[in-house]
């Protein structure tokens, strides 16, 4: 490894861990774990003391109270959909800097004329910021099959099933925020690209629900695998090696992202003519 890359890789390292964008983002990440299946008991506490009032519209919640307070895999459910949505969203929008926002600054002029170079400037990107998203997407499953191990009367999702589930939330933000640096970087408009993905983020596991296709080479879809797997409570053969190879095309599509961003930066040119430096 060059010395350029070596010092990228401390600068966006202290820039993400030392600015505390890290520490919120964690802090973030664990309260959207912890507060998905305290809502969920909480809902069903608040049916339950509002019985009277359903039985006098003449709807019967008793089914829907006992399945909101009894297995913990409902928690560990809505915990998939919460980070993969808001816990998303705060991980895109405080690494806009890191996604191009730098360009727009121009921070990145005078290093370019320097010489450094569109490898050392996208690779530590590509490694520091998608490997934090995981890890945080994968302790946040850990942290919320805990807590509800401890709400729930039933603790039906065993460590194993809720540690591939993690996995896959972690391969899937993973995914977005290689979308987000690849468009970042390759356009300078970090807030675009985090309005892309965010939209891309609510919209395409819906879309895939709903039009009832296969999961199966589909990157998008692996939140839904991941709760399917909770759902069933365990994960036969076959499903592993659907999420294996579902899980290799995102890689492979993070892969492509990272090249895509490599071949931006090296098409970009440096003009100086005129009263202003633009990229």
């Amino acid at each position: 490894m060059g010395i350029q890359t070596r010092a990228n890789f401390k600068k966006e390292f202290l820039a993400f861990f030392r600015a505390n964008r890290f520490t919120i983002l964690a802090a973030t990440v664990i309260a959207i774990a912890l507060l998905s299946p305290l809502l969920i008991t909480g809902l069903g506490a608040m049916m339950t003391a509002m019985s009277d009032i359903y039985d006098e519209m003449g709807m019967d919640v008793t089914g829907m109270t006992d399945m909101l307070g009894s297995h913990s895999s409902i928690g560990v459910m809505s915990s998939v959909s919460d980070l993969t949505t808001t816990a998303l969203i705060v991980f895109l929008l405080l690494i806009n800097r890191h996604a191009g926002g730098e360009q727009k600054k121009r921070a990145v002029i005078i290093p370019r004329s320097s010489g450094l170079r569109s490898f050392s400037y996208i690779f530590p990107k590509f490694i520091i910021y998608p490997l934090s998203a995981f890890a945080l997407g994968f302790a946040g499953m850990i942290a919320s099959w805990f807590v509800s191990g401890l709400l729930f009367q039933v603790h039906d999702v065993i460590f194993s099933v809720v540690a591939i589930a993690g996995a896959l939330v972690g391969v899937c933000l993973m995914l977005y925020v290689c979308f987000h640096l690849a468009f970042g970087t390759a356009t300078g408009r970090p807030g675009l690209s985090a309005t892309f993905c965010i939209i891309a983020s609510f919209i395409l596991p819906h879309a895939i629900a709903l039009a009832d296709a296969d999961l199966v080479f589909n990157p998008f879809a692996l939140p839904l695998m991941a709760s399917e797997a909770i759902s069933n409570g365990f994960v036969t053969f076959s499903q592993g090696e659907d999420m294996a190879v579902t899980v290799s095309v995102a890689f492979g599509i993070m892969l492509l992202t990272y090249f895509i961003a490599l071949f931006a930066q090296n098409a970009k040119r440096i003009d100086n003519r005129g009263n202003e430096i633009n990229l």
